[in-house]
């Protein structure tokens, strides 16, 4: 997992109320016996939560920054010792 914390969790959140649809409705259609696109849906849902946990956008770039930044800056007191 790329993004830990409270805004990864959120982002993940965000991609699994729009992934989880489309994986049910890939699953529908599969059991429906219409494999070609139930199989697309599933795996465009898939991609969907895949590429928002591994794939860095120039928008993850300012966040990564200041996760570093506050790291460095805030010590925790187990940092310290």
């Amino acid at each position: 997992m790329s993004k830990p914390g409270i805004l990864g969790t959120l982002q993940l959140a965000a991609t699994l109320v729009f992934a989880l649809p489309i994986a049910l409705l890939g699953i529908q259609f599969l059991l429906d016996g219409k494999t070609l696109l139930g199989g697309g849906f599933v795996a465009v849902a898939v991609l969907m939560v895949v590429l928002e946990e591994y794939l860095t956008t120039p928008t993850d770039v300012p966040g990564a920054v200041a996760e570093k930044t506050i790291g460095k800056v805030a010590k925790t007191p187990d940092d310290e010792e």
